[in-house]
Order: structure tokens, then C-alpha cells, then sequence
């Protein structure tokens, strides 16, 4: 091969550690989305209402910023995803009474639910996709706390 029009500095993608990670990601999130959308939700609806469940367990009242900040998400794409839960009765929007621009955010009983149902097809693809590195799952997660710090 011809090193001097060589555009990478290794010979196969494989050789490169972003490369890896996004084919991860792709194929997980594939899984998620068509698990999830048997339940006409998708991984975004999901992990935003998952994140709404989690801060409003810590925090009880919480913004869509605060959402956003939290699920490391778009403030524009967090207001659009939100607004189809919404559509959905999953969750509620109400002006928060301290701040006219912002917005708190409550699960609804029927969010609450199907969150439930929705975390247990979650578990599921999780426990299949995640299988061959369950026994070095602490290792594997470390490293990703890594990453994300």
C-alpha cells in the first residue's frame, strides 16, 4: 500500500477505537428502536422519560432544561420529543410558577406505566446485547465511565 496517499493511519476501521464504538452504538440502538417500537415509543421517548422519572425522584419538580442538561440532549429536539409524549398523555408540561419561561415536567399515571412496561423490554434487549461481556461487566462499565467523564 502506498503510505504517502494513505488517508488513515491504520489499514482496517476495526483498528480504530471510535470506529468500534459507533458500530456498538448503531447496532444497540437498532435493537432498542425496534423493541421499542413495538410499544410505539422509541430509545429518544424512552431515555427521556426514564431521565424525567430519574431527576423527578431527586429533584420532584423538574424543567425541560434541566431534562436536557441531564439526558445530554438537544434543548430543541428535548421540547419536540416532549411534546409527542405529551401528545401521548405520558407526560404533562405546566408553567413553572418561580419562572414564566420554563416549564416543569411530570410523569402522568399512564407514563409511569408504560415506562414500566417499556423498561422491561429494555432490560431484555440489554441482557441479550450486553451477554458476552456480562462477565466482565464491571471492567466494561468502568471503561465507559471513563469515557464519559
Amino acid at each position: 500500500m502506498d503510505t504517502q496517499n494513505q488517508v488513515f493511519s491504520y489499514i482496517e476501521p476495526e483498528e480504530n477505537s471510535g470506529y468500534l464504538l459507533w458500530q456498538v452504538t448503531m447496532q444497540w440502538q437498532l435493537s432498542m428502536n425496534r423493541a421499542l417500537g413495538k410499544m410505539e415509543l422509541t430509545l429518544t421517548q424512552f431515555s427521556l422519560m426514564a431521565g424525567l422519572y430519574w431527576l423527578g425522584e431527586k429533584k420532584g419538580a423538574v424543567t425541560q432544561q434541566q431534562l436536557a442538561d441531564y439526558a445530554n440532549t438537544d434543548k430543541m429536539m428535548t421540547s419536540k420529543v416532549l411534546a409527542v409524549l405529551e401528545n401521548k398523555q405520558l407526560i404533562e408540561r405546566v408553567k413553572d410558577p418561580g419562572d414564566s419561561r420554563a416549564k416543569q415536567l411530570k410523569m402522568t399515571d399512564k407514563g409511569i406505566e408504560v415506562l414500566r412496561e417499556a423498561y422491561r423490554v429494555v432490560k431484555a434487549v440489554d441482557d441479550v446485547f450486553f451477554k458476552d461481556v456480562m462477565k466482565d461487566k464491571v471492567v466494561f462499565d468502568g471503561l465507559l465511565m471513563r469515557l464519559i467523564k
